[in-house]
């Protein structure tokens, strides 16, 4: 197993970036091969998943601060060579829902 950071940048302070992710948690959802299953948990301002796809378990974590959302993602090694997709998945959909529209 091994882990990945990735910070996506915001101007929105933490309790509207927790409130925009909250909201977009379905998106990700929908988002996921057909079968995948999602078991998210809140403590504070970091959200844990526990997604299990295509035979692999995949844990992420979102903490929410007032600049930035930390995501590391604790990906198996057979899923090791989706990396930069995940990465360039997270950075997009990341942006867009914490796009500050203002």
């Amino acid at each position: 197993m091994s882990d990945h950071s990735i910070d996506v940048p915001h101007g929105l302070g933490a309790a509207e970036a927790k409130r925009r992710i909250e909201a977009g948690t379905g998106q990700l959802i929908g988002a996921l091969p057909a079968g995948a299953t999602v078991t998210p948990g809140w403590t504070g301002d970091r959200l844990d998943l526990a997604v299990a796809a295509m035979g692999q378990d995949v844990s992420a974590s979102l903490d929410v601060q007032e600049r930035i959302v930390r995501v590391t993602v604790t990906l198996p090694p057979m899923l090791e060579f989706l990396r930069p997709l995940i990465e360039q998945g997270i950075r997009r959909s990341g942006t867009a829902l914490l796009e500050d529209k203002r």
